[in-house]
């Protein structure tokens, strides 16, 4: 059995959605200047590194993310490796790649995964990202997870229609995973984001297992 960590490190340094909170890590107590703990004070927006959107996200009447049922976010998952011609994934992309017609959670790795590499980094406007139709093209296929490997589904500068597109179907999204150390193929998934009541989304520890 082999078990991959897909979750980023959360620290002051990483990247964060331009106008999000920034991540703070502050140590409260010390037991080198004579408290009886260590003790952390954590400060970060609900979206920060890997981190789940619930519909409430973007729809006032969606489920909030301590309603998300787990049966969605535990199970079997497909990662599919794909390098799109630009930087946008089309629902031809994805109808190429020969993913199983069984797959209900698919998590998407490109050269988006390498950004999380290493310590220091900034925010990457560039990124690799959904279009429309892939977006439709997911929802029509049945699929109720989707994963990708940077801070959004759509583009930087686009009109969020994959998240609208997506979440309005009740379909999951994980945002901020690390495939670059896992292949294509079929996996165990187990995505726990924190149970933070009312909340639109929660970072989460997202492990899979082969």
């Amino acid at each position: 059995m082999q078990i991959f960590d897909v979750s980023v490190r959360i620290s002051p340094q990483m990247p964060v959605w331009p106008g999000d909170p920034p991540v703070q890590i502050e140590r409260v107590a010390s037991i080198n200047k004579g408290d009886p703990v260590n003790l952390t004070r954590l400060s970060l927006g609900a979206h920060a590194g890997t981190h789940v959107d619930a519909p409430y996200h973007f729809f006032e009447e969606g489920l909030k993310i301590d309603q998300l049922p787990l049966s969605t976010l535990i199970g079997s998952a497909y990662i599919l490796e794909v390098h799109p011609k630009e930087r946008m994934i089309t629902a031809t992309d994805l109808g190429s790649l020969g993913l199983p017609s069984t797959a209900q959670r698919l998590l998407i790795k490109t050269d988006n995964s390498h950004l999380w590499e290493g310590e220091l980094f900034e925010f990457e406007r560039d990124f690799i990202h959904l279009g429309r139709e892939a977006a439709r093209w997911i929802v029509k296929r049945g699929i109720k997870l989707i994963g990708v490997d940077y801070l959004s589904v759509d583009s930087f500068s686009g009109d969020k229609v994959a998240h609208h597109t997506l979440l309005e179907a009740g379909v999951v999204i994980i945002e901020g995973l690390n495939l670059s150390h896992v292949a294509q193929g079929v996996y165990q998934l187990y995505c726990l984001p924190l149970r933070i009541v009312d909340s639109d989304g929660a970072p989460a520890r997202v492990v899979l297992i082969k």
